[in-house]
């Protein structure tokens, strides 16, 4: 009976993927940027009028500040099992297309280059939203219907750290409230193997500022007077040493050491560093060789300190001898189960008034725990095998994922199992120039999230 109805889901969904590809490039043209707080109402209005025409509930959820929180409701069809309730978790914001010299495509026109969809977006996490309410419009036109209730939460500032979702959740979780959650990202590996992630990281994001004089000087003063550039590389240096490991005093206080299953799921996870290396470019061997770790254990299980940006005096063609005024950086911490991101911005601001950089200004930005689903759940092992049928490949899951985003706040506040899977690839370049998702994972994603909720009802 499974294969009868995965093949006529295969079917409907085929006969339907043209529409789903139109309504995938219609949202993709809208450019819900939230860091540059553009294109949002006109998203809103988008979804609202996707989930309607598919004969959805929909709330605009705007009362607590930040951009809107979008409920959507499907009611499980008359054969379907009314008493479970699958929750999606989405985002409508896209992140900044620049820098635009780098695309080969227009970044918010939808682009089909051999079977390959090129936009921003697409892939984190508009194609993802397509594919589940595709999904939903293929169970609609089958016999029996929806066999569950659906439910969705479509946020608009997942790009920037999620800021105002925690509130939205805490008034509201009764009417989120699920028996499991589906995440919004995933996809295939360089084997073309499906990845997915019952877990996230958290993150500190901070700002570090130094300042040095009123202006920017001529470098010939360097001779006695300090560099604010020089300061706050010094300062970045003392928090992390040669061998690439954190120093900061507190830092790794309360993380919770994976138990021996995940371990061995870790251990166990494909991983090929030559492939990688290739893939990315690197130019240096992989820092976790000079500490013999196994690469899979630090993604999933170390947190880490990293520079994602530094800015100072001239950094323009030519030359031009300035001792710079001003010096500031980007620092990214992923943190795992047990750390505090607030804890790790006051270690971070007690390490720098230690080691005499009291000038340096430390400012939060964005700050979220890490999470992992429990492995033993049998939605775990749902996920999995729906996706093995519907793909007829290999499957890997991972505990967490090495990225971030506000699981953390749905596993504890609304009790449920999350995992994390969509229709990405290895090369979607999510948040890069020329994002992309591949045609046929896009119509597989579909088949798989239309296969899983009837399974799942």
């Amino acid at each position: 009976m499974s294969e009868v109805f995965l093949q006529d889901l295969r079917t409907t969904v085929n006969k339907n993927l043209s529409e789903s590809v139109e309504k995938l490039s219609k949202y993709i043209s809208t450019p819900s940027i939230s860091a540059q707080n553009k294109g949002i109402p006109e998203a809103v209005n988008q979804v609202v009028k996707f989930i309607e025409e598919l004969n959805g509930e929909v709330k605009i959820l705007d009362d607590l500040g930040g951009n809107p929180v979008i409920y959507g409701f499907f009611a499980a069809g008359k054969n379907g099992n009314s008493n479970k309730t699958l929750l999606f978790y989405n985002h409508y914001d896209v992140q900044p297309p620049e820098p635009l010299e780098e695309w080969k495509t227009e970044p918010f026109s939808l682009t089909n280059v051999d079977g390959t969809l090129f936009a921003r977006g697409v892939a984190d996490n508009k194609g993802d939203l397509i594919a589940r309410l595709s999904a939903i419009k293929a169970l609609q036109e089958l016999e029996d219907g929806l066999p569950c209730n659906i439910k969705f939460l479509i946020e608009g500032e997942e790009e920037i750290g999620s800021p105002n979702l925690t509130p939205y959740l805490a008034k509201y979780t009764d009417l989120f409230q699920a028996n499991a959650c589906i995440w919004e990202f995933g996809g295939k590996d360089e084997q073309d193997r499906v990845s997915m992630v019952a877990g996230i990281k958290g993150m500190a994001y901070m700002d570090l500022i130094c300042e040095g004089a009123d202006f920017d000087l001529h470098s010939s003063v360097g001779a006695y007077v300090d560099n604010a550039a020089w300061r706050l590389v010094h300062a970045l240096a003392s928090m992390r040493n040669e061998n690439n490991e954190i120093i900061v005093e507190g830092f790794h206080d309360g993380i919770i050491p994976p138990t021996e299953k995940e371990l061995e799921i870790v251990r166990n996870l494909p991983f090929n560093e030559e492939a990688l290396e290739k893939l990315y470019g690197l130019k240096r061997p992989l820092i976790t060789k000079n500490k013999n770790q196994d690469p899979r254990e630090a993604m999933v299980f170390d947190p880490t300190m990293t520079i994602c940006g530094l800015e100072s005096g001239y950094y323009g063609e030519g030359s031009k001898t300035v001792l710079p005024k001003k010096a500031m950086a980007k620092l990214d911490c992923r943190l795992v189960p047990g750390q505090d991101p607030n804890h790790i911005v006051e270690c971070v601001r007690r390490h720098l008034d230690k080691h005499g950089f009291t000038d340096v200004k430390v400012s939060s930005l964005n700050g979220q725990f890490a999470y992992r689903s429990d492995f033993d759940d049998p939605f775990v092992d749902l996920v999995v095998q729906t996706a093995k049928d519907t793909y007829e490949r290999e499957v890997v899951i991972a505990p967490n994922s090495a990225g971030t985003g506000p699981m953390y706040e749905f596993g504890n506040r609304l009790a449920v199992p999350v995992v994390s899977t969509g229709v990405g690839w290895v090369n979607s370049k999510a948040h890069s120039p020329n994002e992309s998702i591949r045609l046929t994972d896009f119509e597989e994603g579909i088949v798989h999230m239309a296969y899983l909720m009837k399974k799942f009802g």
